[in-house]
């Protein structure tokens, strides 16, 4: 079945009745899908400027890396949510280089960041959109580098696992501790050893490849607690 972009455009954009019929066409004609494997790159700093990423399947992972591989999760683009930090070529506000993969097999719509820079600079809904979008994420990631400065690691994982745990609505949660590692900014040895104490404690249950979650209360409490 063919694509319907003016229905999605129309349902997940709300600038969309906001520009014109010719802008909506003009759109549409600058948009594509692009296919994307788990684990696979969408975006790196040496890559081109791709455009407007939206999850139409799948999900993203925006993190950044240091010059020895140390990978920091700052945050997570779900089904339906809009990533703009690979428009930052028609952004001067964005100094700063971020990779974006793909965590499962994801289906993105995609817009041409050459035409995006016209359409917002005709349209201020447009501009205000990709505005928003972008300072909202810059909220996660203020939060992401609160979590790393000031919180003891005890407390970081067990606000990933129980951030997770809602998430999901799962309390087995299919994940390695390497991904893990990548998610907090810690190297996979401090995961393991604090994730073993936790089972130690009767608050996981460590299997392959998986974390059972057996006391989601205890985890929320060191989670919360001062």
């Amino acid at each position: 079945m063919e694509f319907n972009f003016q229905q999605y455009f129309n349902r997940t954009f709300p600038f969309w009745n906001r520009i014109t019929d010719s802008q909506k066409e003009e759109y549409i004609q600058n948009s594509f899908l692009s296919n994307f494997k788990k684990g696979q790159f969408v975006h790196d700093p040496m890559g081109q400027c791709f455009g407007m990423l939206t999850v139409y399947k799948g999900q993203l992972r925006v993190f950044i890396q240091s010059e020895n591989g140390k990978e920091v999760t700052l945050y997570r683009i779900d089904e339906g949510e809009t990533c703009t930090l690979a428009t930052s070529c028609i952004m001067d506000e964005i100094t700063f280089d971020v990779f974006i993969e793909a965590t499962r097999d994801s289906t993105l719509v995609v817009t041409n960041s050459s035409y995006l820079n016209r359409v917002s600079e005709d349209n201020v809904y447009v501009q205000n959109f990709i505005y928003k979008q972008t300072t909202e994420k810059f909220s996660s990631v203020m939060w992401s580098m609160q979590q790393i400065l000031f919180l003891s690691f005890d407390k970081r994982l067990a606000s990933y696992l129980y951030d997770e745990v809602i998430r999901t609505n799962e309390s087995s949660l299919v994940v390695t501790h390497d991904e893990i590692a990548k998610e907090l900014g810690s190297a996979r040895e401090v995961v393991s050893r604090m994730l073993k104490y936790f089972q130690k404690e009767g608050f996981v249950i460590l299997e392959r490849g998986k974390v059972e979650i057996v006391n989601k209360d205890a985890i929320r409490k060191i989670a919360i607690e001062s």
